[in-house]
């Protein structure tokens, strides 16, 4: 058995994880800030960082504790690098090294978004080659893995990603933060053919939600109150997944691609998993809900599949 302990620290959830060989769950604990940050609208990344420090040492002690398991049967300890916010992958990563220097065990660097293509590698089978796409609230991007150590963007937004253009319409119409989880749920009561909202025009591969996002607000200047929020909800969405998902399948389709999958915060969302379910000419691959928000299992499994270890001196990087 080879298993790591991994530390996850890029925004607002605090987690540590233990996994074996990859694809086996040990244990995974996770603190999440969200009900501290609903209030501003958004995560506040000096509170952010402050709330790690109380909380990440006692969430890996818990996950050691769960997991039955002493330093000296770890293989490495691994953390999040980046993406993120810089003082709260510095929280991670000084813990990270920590241990890894007390330990004497190798520390890992773990790219974030990677991370989270692998939770799919969690009690499955997946291996490359597939096409990942992967929507979050900081990033959508559409990725070629050809093999382990092939692994080619081939898409990307170039303004907001998915999961941001959902928090700010979710704030436009007065729902509240995060977005994602509240547009969906209204989403299924409404009518989507309701308003005829645009999908960014751009070529290729590469997505465009700024304009969907200038489209929702003037259809609502337009509107009487009460607005009706199910339909603009379930209209807005429409026009995110719909776009996601038919470049998704044409990426699957030049490149060959025998297995699609869907990795990030939106990968939690109903619409998206349902249409690619229905449309893909091959299998879709998703986690569970608890494996789609930010956690440290995905981060474990990385390490074992594609990551190295790094020197006691290495750094975080923030890239958004």
């Amino acid at each position: 058995m080879t298993a790591y302990l991994a530390i996850e620290t890029s925004c607002d959830e605090t987690a540590a994880a233990i996994v074996a060989d990859g694809r086996k769950i040990l244990s995974s604990e996770i603190v999440s800030q969200i009900d501290i940050h609903q209030k501003f609208g958004g995560v506040v990344p000096e509170i952010a960082a402050r709330k790690h420090l109380e909380t990440v040492n006692f969430i890996v002690d818990l996950a050691m504790q769960k997991a039955s398991i002493k330093p000296e049967d770890l293989a490495g300890i691994a953390y999040t690098a980046g993406p993120g916010l810089v003082g709260t992958l510095l929280t991670g990563m000084s813990l990270a090294k920590t241990l890894a220097w007390l330990w004497e065990l190798p520390l890992i660097a773990v790219d974030h978004l990677q991370a989270h293509i692998f939770a799919n590698f969690i009690d499955t089978d997946l291996e490359p080659p597939f096409i990942a796409l992967l929507v979050s609230g900081g990033h959508t991007q559409i990725i070629h893995f050809a093999s382990y150590t092939e692994i080619k963007i081939i898409g990307e937004t170039r303004d907001d990603a998915a999961g941001e253009a959902y928090d700010k319409v979710a704030r436009l119409l007065g729902l509240g933060y995060p977005g994602g989880p509240i547009i969906d749920k209204l989403a299924a009561e409404g009518n989507d053919k309701a308003f005829n909202f645009p999908e960014g025009q751009v070529s290729g591969f590469d997505f465009s939600f700024s304009g969907l996002k200038t489209a929702v607000l003037r259809q609502t200047e337009k509107l009487n109150k009460p607005w009706p929020i199910e339909d603009l909800a379930a209209s807005f969405q429409k026009a995110v997944t719909s776009v996601l998902v038919r470049k998704t399948i044409e990426a699957a389709n030049e490149f060959k691609a025998t297995k699609i999958v869907l990795a990030g915060g939106v990968a939690a969302n109903r619409e998206l998993r349902e249409k690619l379910l229905e449309l893909s000419p091959c299998p879709v691959y998703f986690p569970p809900i608890s494996l789609c928000t930010d956690n440290a299992a995905m981060v474990a499994a990385a390490a074992y599949f594609v990551s190295k270890p790094v020197g006691l001196d290495a750094t975080v990087y923030s890239r958004s």
